[in-house]
């Protein structure tokens, strides 16, 4: 040590401004890529106490509030529908057609869906159904003769 001179010192804080930058970094490529991952369907099932749909081969058509039409996640019209679903048919006997159609749609636009699903000899369909909640009240139905 020379006369004069301070012993040194060292510090001892963490500089966290380059954490900072990373992570509002992270954040700003988190918030501009998450909306891109979900790309869902805007539509409202029905609820049902049982679920009992096994993983396997199916195709889906959807029935949206408006009324449009999709197989998978691809818009379809109805003429084309019976035509995509023979296809399947041909190429696996055992498809399932699974059937998600919004609560609001009517009953008739669903049973001529499910029409022509059985025109294309299509045995194995099933209704997509959301899990019941047990706020949601019991309506009751009658059924006149």
């Amino acid at each position: 040590m020379t006369v004069g001179s301070k012993p040194r010192q060292f510090l001892s804080e963490i500089n966290v401004i380059p954490l900072v930058d990373v992570v509002l970094v992270l954040l700003v490529i988190f918030m501009v890529t998450a909306p891109m991952l979900h790309r869902g369907l805007d539509i409202t099932l029905p609820t049902s106490a049982s679920n009992n749909i096994k993983a396997e081969e199916r195709l889906v058509v959807t029935i949206k509030k408006d009324r449009t039409l999709l197989l998978g996640n691809d818009l379809i019209s109805l003429v084309d529908l019976k035509t995509k679903l023979s296809q399947s048919k041909a190429e696996n006997p055992q498809i399932s057609v699974y059937l998600r159609a919004d609560q609001t749609v009517p009953y008739g636009a669903v049973v001529q869906i499910m029409d022509e699903i059985k025109g294309a000899h299509i045995e194995r369909l099933g209704m997509v159904t959301g899990p019941k909640t047990e706020t949601i009240e019991e309506e009751s139905f009658t059924i006149s003769p």
